[in-house]
């Protein structure tokens, strides 16, 4: 039996036993069918974490319980939890709209019309709330610039005609990093490893349609294939030398961009009968797009733009993941104050005043005023919430954890800050054993976070008992029903009863959150499994086994 054997290794070795599981299992029989399944010669060299346990924190079954996994995605539980529990779920940010300059005379602006971002992640074309497809139901085409669409008709309505300046994107409010320690370098191109800006415009990334090249009469081959992007919108270049039409070829198609590179290199093979393939690609500095994406809109209603489309970022950020990972382990931040839940600031509603008016700001340059001409407001932090966890949505989560330090005003809006204060929250307030966790970014896509089973049951457990817990376990995917879980679990009787957060990265896989069992009490549980086969997915279908097993069990 394994536990007999971690037993054994526990008596040899003083520091195995803390991350063995000190108290027994409640349920033996569904504890013999864990160890089997994990047993079995599909999975057994995988490394398996299983903590079950009841609302109160009675364990049922464990495995590996106290030792280290690779979280990928479920590190989200965590960042959403603790935004849930410390910033208002009724808070709206907002993207404005500055004209900076000297004035506004006979319809001409001279200065520059800034785009600043106020951290709101879904300054997008996703519908939101979030709407689970029907069955067979198609994800609608998606306006990502409908919002640009809607500041640049502002600027039209007020009589604007000509910009005398440059049009400025600016993600400033954040820290400039781009991207979290540890973040792999050939994620970056796709778009689930897009940067993390205070101003993302459609999930900062591309979707590009690959469509088959036609055969012209009288030609033996085909022309390359061609282009589409959504948004419209020429911000790459792309060499395609290397990409063909060929019948009966399978539809493979790679992208390569070197970091910092407008470049995008798409090579491989597709077939003339082929669908068209689609791919969601990475924007390289989201800022200066959404500034091209302005300054465009701005020229189609006829408003002149006399300068050019430029980006202007925040200082760069200082800690790197060693600083990141000491300064965790001593709980510091940059601010002692209490860890306590923001204060909501009472906005100004819909005050959007006219450049020049007497509440612009003065700037030190003589003559120079800033004005707010358009304010975007953003939906309800409890909307973003749910669209992070239900579609595990990276870019969400890591703006989400580099934001706290701004909301609960504690420090410069960096990973670090942001990690260190989810830090203080869980051990402080979630009760969480500070040993059992050390997090490197918000959304799980670092390769350095690990966490051990029992401390996301802790975490599921002590949500359950707070006033936000009900909203926040209403976030996570639905087995047969939504969300990144729409797939899985698709009968009865798990369906419509298993509400957890899935984790893929590499060679991980996750599934943690609440489980309604037969025997009528609801349980929360946490599946891990590290180093699984490559290119396998036997864990998923082991890992999927033993959640109708904790369901059945008496």
């Amino acid at each position: 039996m394994l536990r007999s054997a971690a037993a054994l290794l526990c008596l040899a070795t003083a520091s195995a036993c803390l991350a063995q599981t000190t108290t027994t299992a409640l349920n033996p029989t569904l504890q013999q069918q864990i160890e089997t399944i994990t047993q079995e010669p599909a999975v057994v060299r995988a490394h398996w974490g299983v903590s079950v346990t009841t609302l109160s924190g009675a364990p049922i079954a464990t495995l590996n319980d106290g030792q280290f996994f690779q979280p990928a995605s479920n590190t989200k539980l965590f960042t959403t939890a603790t935004v849930s529990a410390l910033v208002p779920l009724d808070t709206r940010l907002h993207t404005r709209l500055l004209a900076v300059g000297t004035g506004l005379r006979d319809g001409v602006l001279q200065g520059d019309l800034i785009l600043r971002g106020g951290g709101d992640a879904n300054f997008s074309g996703r519908p939101v709330p979030y709407r689970p497809l029907k069955p067979g139901e198609k994800e609608p085409p998606r306006p990502e610039l409908r919002y640009i669409d809607e500041l640049a008709d502002r600027i039209q309505q007020q009589g604007i005609r000509s910009i005398q300046g440059d049009i400025r994107g600016d993600d400033s409010l954040l820290a400039y990093q781009p991207y979290p320690p540890d973040w792999s370098l050939d994620d970056m191109v796709w778009y689930y490893g897009a940067p993390i800006t205070s101003l993302m415009i459609a999930d900062n990334s591309i979707d590009i349609t690959v469509t088959p090249g036609k055969q012209q009469p009288g030609q033996p081959t085909y022309d390359t294939p061609s282009i589409h992007l959504n948004p419209d919108l020429s911000y790459y270049e792309f060499d395609t030398h290397d990409l063909k039409t060929v019948p009966g070829a399978p539809t493979r198609i790679d992208f390569d961009r070197m970091p910092g590179s407008r470049v995008l290199h798409l090579r491989g093979t597709i077939a003339p009968d082929a669908a068209p393939s689609t791919e969601s690609i990475s924007i390289d500095d989201p800022a200066e797009y959404a500034a091209l994406a302005l300054k465009r809109a701005l020229e189609q209603r006829g408003i002149t733009v006399t300068g050019q489309a430029v980006a202007k970022h925040g200082p760069l950020a200082g800690l790197q993941r060693d600083d990141l990972v000491e300064a965790s382990i001593a709980g510091k931040t940059t601010s002692t104050s209490p860890l306590r839940p923001a204060v909501t600031v009472p906005d100004a509603g819909g005050n959007t005043p006219m450049f020049g008016s007497a509440e612009c700001t003065r700037l030190q340059a003589a003559g120079s005023v800033a004005c707010v001409v358009a304010d975007h407001v953003g939906l309800p932090l409890a909307d973003d919430i749910v669209v992070t966890n239900k579609v595990s949505q990276n870019q969400h989560a890591d703006l989400l954890l580099r934001m706290l330090p701004l909301e609960l005003n504690q420090g410069a809006a960096t990973t670090a800050n942001g990690a260190m204060l989810e830090r203080r929250f869980l051990t402080e307030q979630a009760d969480i054993d500070p040993r059992d966790f050390y997090f490197n970014d918000g959304s799980g896509m670092s390769g350095h976070n690990i966490v051990t089973p029992r401390a996301i049951t802790q975490l599921l457990r002590y949500a359950s008992t707070q006033p936000w817990g009900a909203q926040w376990k209403a976030s996570l995917p639905v087995g047969g029903v939504d969300g990144s879980l729409r797939s899985r679990f698709p009968n009865e009787p798990l369906k419509n009863h298993v509400f957890a957060k899935t984790g893929t990265l590499g060679e991980v896989h996750a599934l943690s959150g609440y489980l309604d069992c037969r025997s009528g009490q609801t349980v929360v549980f946490s599946l891990m499994v590290n180093t699984h086969t490559p290119l396998n997915n036997d864990d998923l279908k082991a890992m999927d086994r033993i959640v109708a097993s904790i369901a059945a069990a008496e």
